[in-house]
């Protein structure tokens, strides 16, 4: 018999509704949910084409530990008493810091993130990677100092603002918004509003946008700069709003008064005037900015996120109805993580802190490895992500993880990185599974769907936090649980919360394993350890939350978190769990002043010496290297490396090397003819693709290919071209500025 069931897209992080049809325990179509409250019924051909990812062939079914060469199949208790056993012995002999957990940050689930982290900080160590400290180190970094914790990030009030700034972000393809390329083509069509991209590129975004500013790769801090200065030139700055709601504005005012900003621009690439113009609108309507990757990712990096802080600022767009407010959150996107506090740690050969909301830049895990200090990594645990075709250069990280004395990887498939590990452990999918995801794309609404399994899965297999669990008991980490509280989980949540509430409060160890107890408690009469701990969380919610959530109609008291749970069960497409309060959107902030922190001392001599003249200068690329390869386009045939099945992509050119036509008439370069990329760390082979929307100079390349599928590799794997030392000061790979050239290919080839 078939029947729909109403999920969510697991492949970005905007989790669109869809609804999912099933026959005999198998998926067989995919339609957008209209009853999802935040996606509406939007959904891009990634999410109707997620069957590929729930089904590849290389789906793993059972534990397998390395032999040799080769891998065996061993049992559940064979493989975590192995691991257990080993991870003991190689921290008790190196101490903590030789153990690292990557993970908690997939796209489709986050539960597992306070599972791994459970044992991290029960084994001693501070060393958690993500995919945030990948992209957002810089970013987020400046976030913390900013408005006072790293995870604090203001988004775009899109539906209140009268002009939408897309810098760096081509939301027409990567979305990071809800219903991304219908908010960006109302914009553009409104005649009462105004889309603007920067982007160097004539990007789809670009390309409908109402202004569109062509700036030169590697610039974009150089032209915040200059619309700053402009902006105090003409005495536009919103001096109300400086006085009552920053801190620091004094001290950096000097930066940009006399800053010469026509050289500026001309070293941009822009229009003076143009810029100009920009600059009064910026000054006079209610605007927004969404920045990505171009801005995160590109050259100056943090400092390009310092800038577009300090221009907003000026501007008085932050904390404010229709510019960039901080949302609501059922929980945050990680914590804060203070480098300046002695207590946190940094790497010890790279001497880098955890910037992007407590994870560490995955950028300097290869040295961590490889390094000779003492303190080295030795043991890392990977779960749900694949850095060896995620993270930047590919070489580093095979070369580094084959030192491991232990790499244990827990995902669905034998990946690019599960063929390094020594035990591959096999997970359910986030079809398979309970699971969630904690992004705060809304404002002032907080949105919440609990994801519930719509097929079985095979029987070996393990959602990644019941394997955490399974871990941590060998490990000791899980208290001796009370049989009470065993017994309370079969009765109604309520009375085994206050079971395990009277048991916890005699056990010193309980509240640091709640997870774990959870899990092997009412996880096992759910068989999902994510769901027990979501439960848990909403019980223990933040007080934010807690608010939130009463002026979305759950009225305070003990049983708020259950009657929360049991609505997201009883509204599968999620719902509107909180509502922030829009009447304080200032009351966010968690700086030492309660104000915007804008002055920050480790950038101050960056900022203050940029100018036109030393920027000239070092945007020079060397001769063997002339072009600029931007590693990692979005696309809407790329998702990350979650879609492995290239079948998804059948007759469409997913993945080219990407040239202006004015650079491959100067190479002697056609359309479709194979070419060869080389960058400092290697090289690599694809199909050209010459397009109008490239930037002359520039070579666009997506990310997530080079994928080895039932024994062949397909597409470029762009990690294959970036060095993980080509980064910023706080870590974040400058992957939108990478020196290369392209050759064509010879028969000798």
């Amino acid at each position: 018999m078939k029947s729909w069931h109403k999920t969510g897209c697991v492949l970005c992080a905007q989790n669109c509704g869809i609804e999912v049809q099933v026959e005999n325990n198998r998926m067989i179509k995919v339609r957008p949910d209209k009853l999802n409250p935040r996606s509406q019924g939007y959904v891009c051909r990634k999410g109707l084409n997620v069957i590929y990812h729930q089904y590849p062939a290389d789906r793993l079914t059972e534990p397998m530990k390395r032999v040799g060469d080769n891998f065996e199949s061993i049992s559940w208790d064979q493989a975590i008493a192995e691991i257990a056993g080993k991870l003991v012995e190689l921290v008790e002999q190196y101490g903590p810091r030789c153990l690292a957990y990557m993970g908690g940050s997939s796209q489709g689930g986050h539960m597992e993130a306070a599972f791994g982290l459970g044992i991290l900080r029960a084994m001693g160590s501070q060393y958690y990677y993500s995919s945030a400290g990948q992209e957002f180190c810089g970013s987020w970094w400046v976030t913390g100092r900013v408005f006072g914790k790293q995870y604090n990030i203001a988004g775009p009030d899109e539906h209140e603002s009268e002009m939408l700034i897309a810098w760096g972000w081509n939301g027409m393809q990567s979305h990071q918004m809800p219903r991304a390329p219908k908010v960006l083509s109302e914009f553009s069509k409104d005649p009462n509003r105004l889309l603007v991209a920067i982007d160097p590129h004539r990007s789809e975004t670009a390309n409908i946008a109402n202004i569109h500013l062509p700036v030169r790769p590697g610039t974009d801090a150089l032209l915040m700069k200059a619309m700053i200065a402009i902006i105090l030139e003409e005495g536009w700055e919103a001096a109300d709003y400086l006085r009552k709601h920053v801190d620091g504005w004094r001290k950096i005012r000097p930066w940009f008064e006399g800053f010469d900003a026509r050289s500026a621009a001309g070293i941009c690439m822009v229009d003076y005037h143009q810029v100009r113009e920009l600059c009064r609108l910026m000054t006079t309507r209610r605007w927004s900015v969404h920045t990505d990757l171009g801005i995160y990712m590109g050259r100056h990096s943090t400092l390009n996120s310092h800038l577009v802080h300090i221009l907003g600022a000026v501007c008085g767009i932050f904390g404010v109805r229709g510019g960039n407010v901080i949302p609501g959150m059922v929980m945050p996107m990680g914590y804060h993580a203070d480098e300046r506090n002695p207590d946190t740690w940094r790497t010890v050969t790279t001497h880098l802190p955890p910037a992007a909301a407590g994870s560490f830049p995955a950028a300097a895990m290869p040295e961590e490895i490889l390094s000779d200090h003492p303190d080295r990594l030795r043991t890392v645990l990977v779960s749900a992500c694949n850095p060896l075709r995620a993270y930047p250069d590919t070489s580093a990280y095979e070369t580094a993880f084959g030192k491991l004395d232990l790499l244990v990887v827990n995902d669905i498939v034998m990946s690019e990185t599960a063929r390094l590990a020594h035990y591959v452990l096999p997970c359910r999918t986030f079809y398979e599974s309970w699971d969630a995801t904690f992004f705060p794309w809304t404002y002032p609404e907080v949105y919440f769907q609990l994801r519930r399994p719509v097929v079985e899965p095979p029987a070996p297999c393990l959602e990644a936090a019941q394997i955490h669990t399974l871990l941590a008991d060998k490990l000791g980490i899980v208290p001796e649980i009370a049989s009470e509280v065993y017994q309370a989980a079969q009765n109604d949540r309520m009375t085994y919360g206050a079971e395990l509430m009277t048991w916890a409060a005699g056990e010193p160890g309980a509240m640091a394993a709640m997870p774990f107890v959870l899990a092997q408690t009412l996880g096992r009469q759910w068989d999902s350890a994510a769901k027990a701990a979501l439960w848990g969380l909403l019980m223990t919610a933040p007080k934010m939350f807690q608010e939130n959530a009463a002026r979305a109609g759950f009225e305070p008291g003990i049983d708020q978190g259950d009657r929360i749970f049991q609505a997201l069960l009883d509204t599968p497409q999620g719902l509107w769990v909180g509502r922030a309060d829009a009447d304080n959107p200032m009351g966010s902030i968690r700086t030492p002043s309660g104000k915007i922190e804008i002055h920050i001392p480790e950038l101050a001599a960056q900022a203050e010496a940029l100018n036109a003249e030393s920027e000239a200068e070092d945007l020079r690329l060397p001769d063997e290297f002339p072009l600029i390869l931007s590693a990692g386009r979005h696309m809407k045939f790329n998702a990350n490396t979650l879609m492995r099945n290239p079948a998804w992509n059948k007759d469409r050119r997913a993945c080219t090397v990407a040239v202006n036509p004015a650079d491959a008439d100067a190479l002697g370069l056609t359309d479709r003819q194979q070419v060869r990329v080389t960058t400092e760390a290697g090289s690599d082979v694809g199909e050209l693709q010459v397009s109008e929307s490239v930037r002359p100079g520039c070579v666009l390349i997506p990310h997530g290919f080079g994928l080895i599928y039932e024994g062949r590799t397909y597409g470029i794997n762009v990690n294959r071209l970036t060095k993980n030392t080509h980064r910023d000061p706080i870590g974040t790979p400058l992957h939108r500025f990478v020196p290369c050239r392209v050759e064509g290919m010879t028969n000798d080839d």
